[in-house]
Order: C-alpha cells, then sequence, then structure tokens
C-alpha cells in the first residue's frame, strides 16, 4: 500500500468521534511506511473501524505502538 493511501486511511479515522479533537497524523512524518502502516491499523481497531490489510509492518512498527493504547 502506498504512503499516500495509508494517509487517506488515517484521515478517515481522524474523523471517527474516538479520535475528534486529537491529532493521529502528524506522526506520519517521521515514521517509516512500515511504522506508518501499523499507526494506521492500530488507529483503526482502537476507533472500531475495521482494519484493511496495510501490507506487512516490520517488528519496528510493532515497537513504536508497544504498550501504547
Amino acid at each position: 500500500m502506498t504512503r499516500l493511501a495509508l494517509l487517506e486511511r488515517l484521515k478517515e479515522v481522524q474523523r471517527m468521534p474516538r479520535y475528534q479533537g486529537r491529532d493521529i497524523t502528524t506522526i506520519s512524518a517521521v515514521l517509516s511506511i512500515e511504522a506508518l502502516a501499523k499507526h494506521v491499523e492500530l488507529c483503526e481497531e482502537a476507533a472500531g473501524a475495521t482494519p484493511r490489510f496495510a501490507g506487512q509492518a516490520g517488528t519496528e512498527a510493532g515497537q513504536a505502538h508497544a504498550g501504547r493504547n
């Protein structure tokens, strides 16, 4: 999945009630594409959306969110 597609998904999640008024997109500027895919997936899960396949997220991406809710 392209970076642009991931950012579009993240913007969709940003509009969901759980994230309204919160910025979940700015961090994307410093994330690798693998970490961004994992960030999108976790935000979708937390917002109650069904995560869409984002490609393989590496262990770096998983560590970027370790212990965060």
